[in-house]
């Protein structure tokens, strides 16, 4: 019997379908795994896709010949064939991230003949998208990998494996097929002709919940790989935390396996989402776009066109607004949207405009990013002016106040004639009404656009705003599309936000809580006792609120003056890999008196601590002339600071003063430098390098920086500008940085709760903010709805639940016996560390923890040697699929590691005391075992222990002996393997600055012997894995430790 949803977002106009309705019931009864399968591929089939019987690569080939064939409606001579496969489908030079460059970008291959005639080849037809074939085939077997495996369902487009799905039955955590996936990478996605390396987008299911993901891997799990001595290669997949739910355009999750099949894998759809919404990006990651940022393309686009149609155009029924919650990946969808609408052949010009200067260069940058030189930016309304009467820049990126100069200075453009689409970004300042009336009055055929994460509502109308246009749907017209912060939230696109109210001004207590609140005075918030202490409360909770801890890889820019100062923006950004510590911060405050009482008292109660324990504090701000406090939007300039009075003037001088010795910059607070400066500020907040700046408005708005997580507020801020403000906080990162972190020293409880039911809905503070101490703690019950939507009350675990259970498991420092048991420890302590990452920010938490130091450390030590059992078990084969549902916490570890810096601290306590020795032997060798990152160690730091005098200088004679060690092991190695030394010293030296070790390729054929090629016992690859795995020992052993120097 056909499903009468099968099909239900086949439609020419559409790849997310608008509202999902299923019209079938869902089946009651027990599904295997294998009944999933099967009634997947049948469902494919219904839905036009072809069942192929392909287990093999012989028949994989044999296919994917066929089916080019047909697509191009040529025939191949064996000869071309041959040729055509070696060269062009499989060649061995070849990897992953080549392979997705040839489908997104290189797809139309130019290929010269027997008879010496040049011929288009092309591999997927992207102008026509039902002209490609798809095919489903399952229980593919690859034999020749590292070992044997069999893949569930793959999808061929044209013969090419170019979506692979990975089934568990329903009951079974997902993680168990992405787990399972990443192994396929490791041992067999590149086997034989490596067909499986084309792969662009991975299905996991478990019948239940369902999700999607890219091919390529993140920077940071490229080099954690390296580091692991995992080839990068193979590795095919994003972490898990950037897996995408499918949805319909009203943003309902389709998780069900039948209903993600009937939405995302017809044939349409899947096809639409190939050729036009995955990005390649210039740093060669390819990013699928997620269901909201396609829907939202596609509504603006069919606006465009249903205006063009009824010549709508140059009135407000030609354009619309989106919303979509800030930090959703707003400019990837303006990008898209921009990027297809400058491709219909009506359109004259695409215009991206945005409210500051700064934004329109990062817009820039980000344009860049996705597609180098797609857009065009620029410096002065002279050279808008030249990109406007250039057929060839099709796509501008440009300021508001550049634009309204032109039509000032351009009265009878031929431009006002053509078609353009203007798309602006978060346009809020006052002053867009006046300029909003001067563009639409000259431009006679626009088709307007706003993108906003925080529209303005009747509700949420500034004050000073001037005129009739006042609401987002007054100034654009019609909502198009929304995706707001619940939805983001629920899907895992940005963080939760914790909220903590800290008053510091009660000082009786017999006053009530309210009376202090309430007290707005602008001499009691400004009373020093009040400054001190919020100011004493910032220094000694930082390390706390910020999580410095913790620990990670990060790429930090490292030219940033040069950049900064680059006029031309044509200086590349040059990065290096770099361990940080924790996060950084903001502190948002009422008014400029306010930054200067901070920044003098942070100042005065840092001068006694030793420069290296300082905090690095930062502060800018300017005059706004339309300030809007209550708002706490954004209406600074960045550009000048002429509108500051002298004695606010003088204060900012003196503090970029303090900044350009902190940094060795030279800016100050002039017309030509400020600038500058604020770009510079910008970087270094980025690079997690200033630690804590102090502004007012600046900074609230349109700044994104994945290390910044919490937000200290001294500021009243409602609707918009809170949520502006806020938002700042809570882009992913890693598994530490699970929540935005906002510390009020004011009562904002009322405003935030509003906020949150404006820009989401009355539900919103569940879903948007942390619950409380307690409830993490002790657990909580928690109503939920199952997937018929159905109430249920489930009870969710606390710390003091999981460390329960954790004892009654094994002692601190006692190994579990059996297997069952050492997987159970593995997740009940992954547990304890996730909700210890969420207490610790708690300032009851350190007071209340029933686990001391000490067991912590031996809990941990047990843990790490239960991930080294694991990975011998995946090695071995013993058992292949034991790790498949075990998830090692790695991060969360290193959040509670000690460092080479504690160890060394404990090593000088014993040359004091010699009597404990034997007692900080056992503390330094527990603390070492329980060190992801020390454990290797281990024999180099005691061999260092022993060689002390008892009047050595401990950290000096560390120096020295590292690097010592470091060139005896090095020669070692050179020596042993007969590398040639100078190319050796250089590929060790790129290891060092790029922060892993590279693979293959041109650099470590260039270290390696020769070999001779008549000898039939050579084997090349089986030394260059050898001279590798020896080179990554080496590199996990002293980089690190080495200080970053080789």
């Amino acid at each position: 019997m056909k499903m009468q949803n099968d099909i239900v977002s086949e439609n020419p106009q559409s790849t997310v379908v608008a509202q999902y309705e299923r019209t079938t019931p869902r089946a009651e009864a027990y599904q295997s795994e294998a009944e999933l399968e099967q009634g997947m591929i049948a469902q494919l089939q219904r839905q036009g896709y072809e069942y192929a019987h392909i287990h093999h690569e012989d028949e994989l080939i044999q296919n994917l010949r066929q089916q080019l064939e047909k697509l191009n409606d040529f025939h191949f001579s064996d000869n071309e064939w041959e040729r055509f496969f070696k060269t062009e489908i499989a060649n061995e030079g070849k990897g992953i991230v080549d392979k997705a460059e040839t489908i997104q970008r290189d797809n139309i291959k130019a290929f010269t003949l027997d008879d010496g005639t040049q011929k288009n080849i092309y591999l997927i037809d992207t102008q026509d998208v039902h002209h490609n074939s798809t095919q489903v085939i399952n229980q593919y077997e690859v034999s020749d990998g590292k070992r044997p495996n069999r893949y569930d369902v793959t999808i061929l487009v044209n013969g090419l494996p170019l979506v692979h799905i990975e089934l568990k039955r329903r009951g079974v955590s997902l993680k168990e097929a992405f787990n399972q996936i990443n192994r396929y990478g490791r041992e067999s996605f590149w086997a034989g002709c490596s067909l499986y390396e084309y792969v662009q987008i991975f299905v996991i299911s478990n019948g239940t919940e369902t999700k999607y993901y890219s091919n390529t891997t993140r920077d940071s799990h490229i080099r954690e790989q390296a580091k692991q001595g995992k080839k990068p290669r193979q590795k095919t997949c994003n972490s898990f935390e950037f897996t995408s739910y499918w949805a319909d355009a009203k943003n309902k999750v389709l998780g069900d396996l039948e209903d993600f099949t009937a939405t995302f894998l017809t044939r349409h759809s899947l096809l639409n989402i190939l050729t036009k919404f995955c990005v390649f990006t210039d740093q060669k990651i390819l990013m699928v776009m997620r269901p909201y940022q396609i829907a939202a393309t596609e509504k603006l686009l069919n606006q465009i066109e249903i205006a063009h149609n009824a010549k709508f155009y140059g009135t407000r029924d030609a354009g619309g607004y989106i919303w979509h919650t800030t930090g959703s990946g707003k400019t990837l969808t303006s990008f898209k949207a921009a990027q297809l609408a400058s491709k219909l052949s009506y359109i004259e010009k695409v215009l991206f405009v945005v409210d500051r200067k700064d934004l329109d260069y990062q817009t820039m940058k980000e344009y860049d990013r996705f597609q180098k030189g797609a857009a065009n930016g620029n410096t002065s309304t002279k050279e808008l002016e030249k990109q406007l009467n250039n057929s060839k820049s099709r796509i501008i990126i440009t300021t508001i106040q550049k634009l309204a100069n032109f039509i000032k200075k351009n009265p009878d453009h031929d431009i006002y004639r053509k078609e353009v689409v203007m798309i602006f970004d978060e346009c809020h300042r006052s002053q867009f009404g006046d300029m909003h009336t001067a563009i639409t009055k000259r431009f006679k055929k626009y088709y307007l656009f706003g993108f906003t994460g925080t529209p303005i509502f009747v509700e949420n109308i500034s004050a000073s705003s001037k005129g009739t246009l006042k609401t987002t749907e007054d100034v654009f017209g019609k909502r198009l599309h929304a995706y707001t912060i619940v939805d983001a939230i629920r899907d895992h696109n940005v963080l939760k936000f914790r909220v903590a109210y800290i008053s510091t001004m009660k000082e009786k207590e017999n006053v009530k809580d309210d009376q202090v609140w309430g007290i707005e005075e602008e001499e009691a918030l400004k009373d020093d006792r009040r400054i001190t202490n919020v100011s004493q409360y910032i220094l000694d909770h930082f390390d706390q609120q910020t999580k410095r801890a913790s620990s990670y890889t990060f790429s930090r820019l490292i030219n940033i003056k040069e950049v900064v100062t680059d006029k031309k923006k044509k200086v590349e950004e040059e990065r290096q890999k770099t361990r940080l510590s924790g996060f950084n911060s903001i502190f948002a405050v009422q008014s400029i008196d306010f930054a200067k009482l901070y920044y003098n008292k942070l100042k005065e109660l840092q001068a006694e601590q030793p420069e290296n324990k300082r905090l690095k504090i930062a502060t800018i701000f300017s005059y706004a002339p339309n300030e809007e406090v209550a708002d706490g939007e954004e209406d600074e300039d960045n550009d000048s600071t002429d509108g500051l009075d002298q004695s606010s003037r003088d204060f900012l001088e003196a503090a970029i003063k303090d900044y350009n010795l902190m940094f060795n910059t030279a800016y100050d607070t002039s017309s030509e430098k400020f600038p500058n400066y604020y770009k510079d500020v910008s970087q270094r907040m980025k690079n997690r390098e200033i630690d804590l700046l102090i502004v007012v408005n600046m900074f609230l708005t349109g700044f994104d920086a994945t290390t910044l997580n919490t937000l200290w507020v001294d500021k009243n801020l409602r609707y918009h500008g809170l949520l502006q403000a806020y938002s700042r906080t809570n882009r992913i990162l890693n598994s530490v940085k699970t929540y935005g972190n906002i510390v009020c020293f004011r009562n904002l409880e009322d405003a935030t709760n509003k906020c949150l039911a404006l820009f989401g809905d009355p539900t919103a503070k569940g879903v948007s903010i942390l619950r409380p101490f307690e409830d993490y703690f002790d657990g909580y019950d928690e109503v939920t709805e199952d997937e018929n939507g159905e109430e249920r009350q489930e009870h969710v675990k606390g710390y003091t639940e999981y460390l329960e259970e954790l004892r009654e498991l094994a002692q601190p420092g006692e190994m579990p016996l059996t297997d069952a048991d050492k997987k159970q420890f593995i997740k009940l302590f992954g547990g304890i560390l996730k909700i210890r990452n969420l207490l610790t920010s708690f300032d009851q938490f350190a007071e209340q923890d029933p686990l001391s130091e000490r067991n912590l450390q031996d809990y941990t030590s047990i843990y790490l040697s239960l991930r080294d059992w694991a990975k011998e078990n995946a090695e071995s084969g013993d058992k292949t699929n034991i790790n498949d549902d075990i998830e090692f916490e790695m991060e969360l570890v290193k959040q509670v590691e000690v460092n080479i810096d504690y160890i060394l601290f404990l090593v000088q306590q014993m040359q004091g005391d010699r009597a404990d020795i034997a007692e900080l032997t056992i503390q330094i060798n527990k603390a070492i075992d329980s060190s992801p990152d020390l454990r290797d160690k281990k024999d180099l730091i005691n061999r260092f222990i022993e060689s002390l005098t008892p009047d050595s200088e401990v950290a000096d004679k560390w120096k020295e002996y590292v690097d010592a060690e470091k060139r005896k092991e090095f020669e070692r190695i050179v020596s042993e393997e007969h590398l040639k030394e100078g190319p050796a010293k250089e590929f060790i030296e790129t290891a060092w600055e790029r922060g892993y070790v590279p693979e293959g390729g041109l650099e470590l054929n260039a270290i390696m012997p020769p070999i001779n090629p008549f000898d039939p016992n050579a084997n090349r690859e089986g030394k260059l894995q050898k001279v590798l795995g020896k080179i990554k020992g080496f590199f996990g052993k002293f980089f690190e430790i080495a200080g970053g120097e080789f």
